[in-house]
């Protein structure tokens, strides 16, 4: 259904008008002036100059001059530099304003609130900033990675190790059960859509693949800072997509007064952290026989002794170059930039590589009444992927392979062929080398403003964006391979997969800024119209005449099509979506001391019927600055109690549900080479009354400093409530559907509290220690919930149709429900406390604490800084083991970690869901290590040289004894999430990177 409205026309007459008004004659006049250091007199490059209650500002050239036009009445400037205290100067008859500021005092930083930004001291939402000098070091392949551990009450998981592999972004606490839980980001005023801009793979027979990060293609190079906006009146501007918060991507600009060359490479070496415990070739042996007698283990042994990791495994070698040129001066400035990331897997043939390219410029004209902008980037992302799946069965994949394989099956024949013992027992070194498997993403983002000043203190902006990728995953598999019962020994398979999405966006919004004497005013006004187009191809390819992968991959022709069993278009897919927005935000501060902000948006999309086609988002929050009273004691150098309220929402769904629609259901090339499916089947049944999920917050807050500043912080306590939650529901047989999208009667409650704390431990002119923590608590909990649903899918041999988790009233979202291990009886089998039941066992796989402590040092030019990461209160459940590590796999010739010998279990046993493989998954993490040198040689053209050595994931301390704690799978039950299940993980790495930067 497409949205009604006449915008086009309106915003047209609308232009025409600002256009007239702005040719308006202002009365103003220049004033000009030199801003230096107090202490040594040198000029101050690029320190801002700011009318107060305007939107008019400039900034000092090179000389530290600057020049100005203000209007007739301005009362005063203020002058801002990083690392400098802010200075108020009062206008008076004269045009000539010379500043020297002083060091010491810390800059009120600025955070940007959408749509605008304010400083912090003024936010009156929860909202933490993390800038590029304290983003994470190492390799870095998305944003998100970029601030893990950096801002309380945000939990970033890597789902595993696999370069450009999924990342789990979750803000105070996991909230929707079916609909999206990710933020939403913005990146240079664009929003993101969220869906995948890369294809999933099919399932071979050793289960489906993952599709990629969706936001691998952002070099973080190119990255200046991250705001993340938490509480609803921070996030209500975005409505019905703020609810999980909302991430603002800054990239950086050119620096005024000079122009500025700077290139930077690191090479980094990356290993496995933990191998896994698994037996070698006599233990194997003899626990084998152990079981089946001389005779059987004198059969099973074939000769070999081969550690099957190491097989698989390498030092994946990484190379990053970023080149970027800049500058600009007070009329405008310029970037450009250019970064390549070669990253190898430390499994072989995996890998990630992407060439980037970015420009981001702004140019003011009239007396700089008018501002145009411009920031795009390109990029090309290729992704080498290797056969590791979620939801395999007992014949494995290529790691849980590497794990279970036979030590004493060598891994080549006499004459250097693959040995292949069975397609249920495959060569893990043969899925490496007879399995071709990679994705190009090519997408390009970016977007063109305007913003007029039309009187004084009133601006006009818009702003058209564009988000556009095409992507392509091409995955072979030689005939040659012996890999799953379904899999393709003796045909080969070709999987073609395709993404292309065309988002565009066009926004309009009035800012008016005027001070009243003790009232400052701020408003917002405006309209957004955004359009997300998505489509999708997909086909196979089989009975290849050939097992030359390449040969397959580029000349389709080899697949054999007579009969018709060759080649089929699996199915394709197009959809559009489009979201028609107006919103509006007033700021009011009185006396300076009292802040009040209101913020209201209404959204439109064509995903919910007409009933609820449009929804409603209000936010309110107040501010007292308490610093500003005369009775707050000295010691205090900020104090601010912040208390807001607001309704946000969640539009992240399929396509129109709201309408009874079917299609064709996929085709397919079974085992034996035969076309299958393509039956019509139902998509979604009529229900016009699907509504928008909600989620109404509650925050207080306290920001905090003592001693100028050398202690300050912020303490948040929060209350989240989200109801109306999207699902689809199965309905009980017979029944006129079999399904509906609905909107569960139910609510899922997170409440916790936050601290940030920052402490400047040495201030001096050659010692520097600066310490940064950060701690959250958070509380998940399901309410007025009378169903049940179950989730959590278990995978392995004799494990069909198991699950681990539910959702039921009472308990956190995806709460572990499985038998409880007591134990085994005197013939090995397993006891269960209470009975051979599943029961919920008070284990969530939801954090309740996530922390994060950084320390950073500087001697003179010598810096050093480590970080730490934890997360606690969780459970994981280890389905690796469930499905592999059992006395019964041993027994049938598997391998097994060592605790499973001698551990009483009977061969015979059934390993069923239980605690037996549930395992705390707390544990603390030096993330990074850094030390760097920087030095101004005296070399012509040189302005800086700095070398650096990073050390990344040096060591974990936990009790889990799986490869890593950091870890979730997905496995999915009928469509719902699940979230702490490890399965067949890509596994993490540790990574040394030798780095070293040129600035000219």
């Amino acid at each position: 259904m497409k949205l009604k409205f006449d915008y086009l026309t309106k915003c047209l007459l609308l232009l025409l008008v600002v256009m007239g008004m702005s040719s308006l004659a202002m009365a103003q006049r220049t004033i000009k002036g030199t801003v230096t250091d107090a202490q040594n007199g040198d000029p101050l490059i690029g320190a801002n100059i700011l009318v107060i209650g305007t939107s008019t500002g400039t900034i000092t050239d090179i000389d530290g001059t600057y020049e100005l036009r203000v209007p007739d009445g301005a009362k005063e400037i203020e002058i801002t530099y990083t690392g400098y205290a802010a200075q108020k100067v009062a206008l008076g008859a004269g045009n000539v304003y010379d500043v020297a500021m002083s060091a010491g005092a810390i800059l009120d930083e600025v955070v940007v609130i959408g749509y605008g930004s304010v400083k912090k001291s003024d936010a009156t939402g929860a909202v933490s900033s993390v800038t590029e000098k304290d983003f994470n070091q190492g390799i870095v392949t998305s944003p998100e990675q970029l601030i893990q551990g950096r801002a309380a009450g945000v939990q970033i998981t890597n789902n595993n190790g696999e370069p450009g592999g999924g990342i789990n972004v979750r803000i105070r606490g996991t909230s929707s059960v079916r609909s999206g839980n990710g933020p939403l980001y913005v990146v240079d005023g664009v929003p993101l859509g969220g869906d995948a801009t890369s294809g999933g793979g099919f399932d071979v027979g050793v289960g489906r693949q993952t599709s990629r990060n969706p936001l691998n293609f952002l070099n973080p190079n190119d990255i200046a800072s991250i705001d993340i906006l938490k509480d609803a009146s921070a996030t209500a501007i975005y409505g019905s997509r703020g609810a999980n918060g909302v991430v603002i991507i800054t990239t950086k600009s050119g620096q005024a007064g000079k122009n500025v060359l700077d290139y930077g490479y690191s090479i980094g070496f990356s290993t496995i952290t933990k191998k896994v415990d698994v037996l070698g070739r006599d233990e194997f042996l003899n626990a084998y026989e152990s079981f089946n007698g001389a005779a059987a283990r004198a059969t099973l042994d074939l000769g070999a002794n081969t550690d099957w990791q190491d097989e698989v495994l390498q030092t994946g070698i990484s190379h990053n170059h970023n080149l970027s040129f800049g500058g600009g001066d007070k009329s405008g400035d310029y970037r450009f930039s250019l970064g390549y990331l070669d990253q190898e897997g430390i499994i072989k043939t995996s890998g990630l590589k992407r060439l980037s390219g970015r420009f981001n410029a702004n140019k003011k004209f009239w007396n700089d009444r008018l501002k145009i902008g411009t920031q795009v980037t390109v990029s090309n992302t290729h992704d080498d992927a290797v056969p590791i799946s979620e939801n395999v069965g007992f014949e494995g994949d290529l790691w849980s392979n590497a794990l279970k394989a036979n030590p004493t099956q060598p891994v080549r024949t006499a004459n250097d062929s693959l040995f292949q013992f069975s397609n249920t027992e495959p060569n893990p070194v043969a899925m490496i080398e007879l399995v071709k498997d990679f994705t190009n993403t090519l997408r390009a983002l970016g977007n063109i403003n305007a913003e007029i000043e039309i009187i004084e203190g009133l601006s006009f902006k818009t702003l058209v964006g564009f988000d556009r990728s095409s992507s392509s995953r091409k995955s072979a598999w030689s005939r040659d391979l012996l890999a799953g019962t379904s899999g393709p020994f003796g045909k080969g398979f070709l999987y073609l997969s395709d993404i292309d999405v065309n988002n565009k966006l066009w926004e309009n919004y009035f800012t008016y800024t005027k001070d009243f004497g003790s009232v400052d005013f701020n408003g917002t006004l405006g309209y957004s119209y955004q359009e997300f187009n998505y489509n999708t191809k997909r086909s196979e390819l089989t009975n290849f005449r050939t097992s030359d992968l390449d040969l397959m991959i580029n000349n389709f022709a080899s697949a054999n099509q007579a009969g018709g069993k060759g080649i089929v278009g699996t199915n394709s897919s197009q959809s559009v979506d489009e979201l028609q927005s107006y919103f509006g935000r007033i700021n009011l501060g009185f006396l300076d001391k009292y802040l009040v902000t209101a913020t209201l948006r209404a959204d439109g999309s064509t995903r919910f019927g007409g009933d609820n086609k449009y929804g409603y988002f209000p936010a309110f929050a107040v501010k007292w600055r308490a610093i500003q009273e005369e009775f707050i004691p000295d010691f205090f150098s900020d104090l601010g109690v912040r208390i807001g309220y607001g309704v946000t929402g969640n539009q992240e769904i399929p396509h129109n549900l709201y309408q009874e629609r079917q299609r064709y259901n996929d085709w397919d090339i079974n085992q034996n080479g035969d076309v299958t499916g393509g039956g019509i089947g139902s998509v979604a049944f009529a229900n016009p009354g699907l509504k928008w999920e909600t989620t109404v917050q509650t925050n207080i807050g306290v920001d905090f400093g003592f001693a100028n500043n050398r202690v300050s912080g912020s303490l948040d306590f929060y209350h989240k409530n989200t109801n109306d939650l999207l699902i689809q529901v199965t309905s009980a047989q017979p029944a006129v559907n079999d399904f509906v999208w609905k909107n569960l009667d139910a609510d899922v409650v997170n409440q916790g509290v936050e601290l940030t704390l920052n402490l400047v431990a040495v201030d001096k002119p050659n010692f520097d220690w600066n310490i940064n923590g950060n701690v959250a608590y958070n509380k998940n909990e399901v309410k007025n919930f009378s169903g049940l649903i179950n989730t959590g899918e278990i995978n392995g041999q004799g494990l069909t149709g198991a699950f681990a988790q539910r959702i039921a009233e009472g308990q956190p979202l995806f709460a572990f429900y499985v038998r409880e291990f007591d134990g085994y009886d005197d013939n090995g089998i397993t006891i269960y406390k209470d009975g051979d039941v599943q029961r919920f066992t008070g284990a969530s796989p939801i954090p309740k604490v996530t922390a994060g402590l950084t320390n950073s040092f500087r001697f003179g030019d010598l810096d050093f800084n480590f970080f730490f990461n934890g997360q606690f209160g969780h459970y994981i459940y280890n389905n690796t083991a469930n499905a592999l590590f059992t006395a019964g796999s041993l027994a049938n010739g598997r391998n097994v970690t060592k605790d499973v010998v001698g551990n009483g279990e009977s061969n015979l046993n059934a390993p069923d869901v239980s605690t037996r493989f549930l395992e705390k998954g707390d544990f603390v993490r030096l993330q990074n290590v850094s030390i760097g040198y920087s030095l101004k040689p005296n070399i012509k053209n040189v302005s800086s040289i700095r070398f650096s050595i990073t050390g990344q994931n040096l060591f974990v301390i936990t009790g889990y004894s799986g490869q890593d704690p950091e870890v979730n799978t997905n496995k999915a039950l009928n469509g719902v999430p699940s979230l702490g299940i490890d399965y067949s993980s890509y596994p993490r790495s540790r990574t040394i990177l030798i780095g070293a930067n040129i600035t000219f």
